[in-house]
């Protein structure tokens, strides 16, 4: 049985990083293993999850965080357009760009270890670059930590 569950674990958390692999790493903060560890905590690197409850795609984000990220968009489409927060966010590669903008916007140290690393951009990606100090949940944070440990041990 958990065989089986790190198998899945370990081939979604592949394809999150196979993703984010593809992005242009240079002058961005989230290295690709963070990414993608960020994706399967968040949400499974479902790639199936579109906009429900006012997050949006892989990494389940808001528009808010769009905006506050560069309201980036995909193949020149007018960040005012009704679909153009949707359309990146959807998309891995716009997505995962966002994230990154958001987080040379609000990168700290949100665990108080005196260093900034993917800890902090995963607490800062799920409960905001002011409150990034609060408690992640469990699920969250372990999913995270089991990735981390995976890839970069």
């Amino acid at each position: 049985m958990a065989n089986a569950y790190y198998g899945k674990y370990l081939i979604a958390a592949l394809l999150c990083v196979g993703f984010a692999m593809l992005i242009n790493a240079q002058d961005k903060p989230v290295t690709d293993i963070c990414l993608g560890c960020i994706c399967e905590a968040i949400s499974g690197c479902n790639r199936t999850a579109t906009c429900t409850g006012g997050v949006c795609g892989l990494f389940r984000i808001t528009w808010p965080y769009w905006a506050d990220g560069g309201k980036l968009t995909l193949n020149g489409e007018s960040p005012e357009s009704e679909t153009a927060y949707a359309n990146c966010v959807n998309d891995p590669f716009c997505a995962a760009n966002t994230m990154q903008n958001y987080m040379i916007k609000y990168a700290q140290d949100c665990n108080g270890d005196n260093q900034v690393d993917c800890y902090d951009y995963a607490a800062i990606h799920k409960l905001g670059g002011f409150g990034c100090k609060g408690e992640l949940g469990y699920n969250y944070q372990t999913t995270l930590s089991n990735c981390l440990n995976l890839f970069q041990g």
